[in-house]
């Protein structure tokens, strides 16, 4: 008499747990992961504008960041452990909260945001890439960008752009499709080279007039009325700002941290996340302060100061420095498009169809979304608002973290089935309601309405940066009080 066979229809190649011989991530790759998630065009804007333009206290701005960086440190040690432990991605882990079907459908929403941020990033990313082209057919004949054939556009792009927009599209498509070993490769080398660059910037600034740039970093460094009570708000807006930014990340961090050799690792390699935003800090505000005093003096007194790297190179007018800054620009962004989007989506694409993708064939799906987002971003998609919804499905992972996390700590009490997480047979302990965990939904819906409304509703606008953390809490104690025992 033949046996029956158990279906495991959930389980493939790339969500299976990972051996640990494959578990090679230290400290260090995670110090290269969260350098590349700071090394961003938006990340350098966002911290430069902090320190010089919102007229706030040195000391609030680097309190305000610290606490953003420890929140983020704090939640991505509670959402990474049981993925190292287990070696389980973070579409996986959510069957655990919401059942195998839940976390299809939920978790797809990680796929949906990565894949249209991942369109985006790399419509600004070819960007850079047909500055380099048009460039190079400058330097050969000035005249020649004149023809008839480059001031012919279709959607907004000209042949250049659309030439620049598809090497990147196949570029990426390539590299990214690897395998975890080899992105590993890419994101240290990504974050090593992109710290190098910084560092010859800064020396690019620092030795254009040292005592005059000197002079002018250290006026910014007001300590002044530090013990000031109405510090407080200011310190705690900037501490959302910093981990607003990092949320995103939180959600699927377990994609990277099932690969890291045990838990000591972890936490050192996250704690690192710290020493990377001083850095970056430093060398960001230093490059846009000492930008400026170049620029004053090339100029006269400019109506603003400049904290888009791309904007301050365009004021040096000097074709050397164009280049080798659109260099580090393009290694930046590209490898924060693997790390933040193109990443996560993978995971989540293949959980949603475990029997039929593959880590390449999710990578082709990904590649050929995130082409028709990048070709319709500018005349279409950026004219009708569509972030805002954008955001709304971004509202979801707050409440997802909440949910998991009360889940495995509180619930299942840090246990987890490695057999039953990939059965969809009813007798598993997974299996819940037809492969739905009504409370674990209900939970995060209830979670979802309060953390959307500080984007749609005016009157709590002010909460935005917090929206991530109040969804979580809220989906957090809902689901503590339905399915505690």
């Amino acid at each position: 008499m033949n046996q029956p066979k158990v279906k495991y229809s959930l389980s493939n190649w790339d969500l299976v747990t990972v051996n640990p011989n494959y578990k090679t991530w230290n400290w260090k790759d995670i110090f290269c992961f969260w350098g590349v998630n700071v090394q961003s065009i938006i990340g350098f804007s966002i911290i430069a504008s902090l320190y010089t333009i919102y007229n706030l206290n040195t000391f609030i701005v680097f309190i305000g960041t610290i606490l953003g960086s420890i929140l983020v440190y704090f939640f991505s040690n509670l959402i990474g452990k049981p993925s190292q432990k287990f070696g389980l991605p973070f579409s996986v882990l959510l069957r655990s909260s919401l059942g195998f079907r839940g976390a299809k459908f939920f978790g797809l929403l990680r796929s949906i945001v990565g894949i249209f941020m991942f369109g985006i990033q790399t419509y600004f990313l070819s960007k850079a890439i047909g500055y380099l082209i048009r460039i190079s057919i400058f330097s050969i004949d000035n005249s020649f960008l004149e023809q008839e054939i480059f001031l012919t556009f279709l959607l907004g792009l000209n042949i250049i752009d659309w030439i620049s927009f598809s090497i990147v599209i196949i570029f990426q498509a390539m590299m990214f499709s690897v395998g975890i070993q080899f992105n590993k490769k890419l994101i240290n080398a990504s974050a090593i080279t992109v710290y190098l660059g910084m560092i010859l910037f800064f020396f690019v600034v620092f030795l254009t007039d040292v005592k005059i740039t000197i002079q002018a970093f250290t006026e910014i460094l007001n300590f002044g009325n530090i013990l000031d009570i109405n510090n407080l708000s200011p310190i705690l807006t900037v501490t959302g700002t910093i981990f607003a930014y990092f949320s995103i990340i939180i959600i699927s961090f377990g994609d990277y941290s099932r690969y890291v050799k045990d838990e000591q690792n972890l936490k050192k390699g996250n704690l690192s996340l710290i020493l990377n935003l001083i850095i970056f800090s430093f060398f960001a505000v230093f490059i846009v302060v000492g930008s400026d005093v170049f620029l004053n003096q090339k100029f006269g007194n400019l109506e603003r100061i400049f904290t888009n790297p791309t904007d301050i190179i365009g004021k040096f007018d000097n074709l050397q420095i164009t280049i080798v800054v659109l260099f580090f620009i393009i290694v930046a962004s590209a490898s924060t498009n693997l790390v933040a989007n193109f990443i996560p989506s993978q995971y989540s694409l293949i959980n949603f169809l475990p029997q039929t993708l593959t880590l390449k064939s999710a990578s082709y799906i990904i590649s050929t979304i995130g082409f028709l987002i990048g070709i319709f971003w500018f005349t279409l998609l950026s004219q009708i608002g569509i972030l805002s919804f954008i955001d709304t499905f971004g509202s979801f992972f707050g409440p997802i973290f909440g949910l998991m996390i009360t889940d495995y700590y509180l619930i299942k009490k840090s246990i987890i089935s490695n057999k039953d997480i990939y059965s969809v047979e009813n007798e598993s302990i997974y299996y819940y309601s037809k492969g739905w965990h009504i409370k674990g939904v209900y939970s995060l819906i209830l979670g979802f309405i309060f953390s959307a409304s500080t984007i749609w509703n005016p009157n709590l606008m002010f909460l935005q940066s917090y929206a991530w953390i109040i969804g979580a809490i809220v989906s957090s104690i809902t689901y503590y009080l339905l399915a505690r025992k």
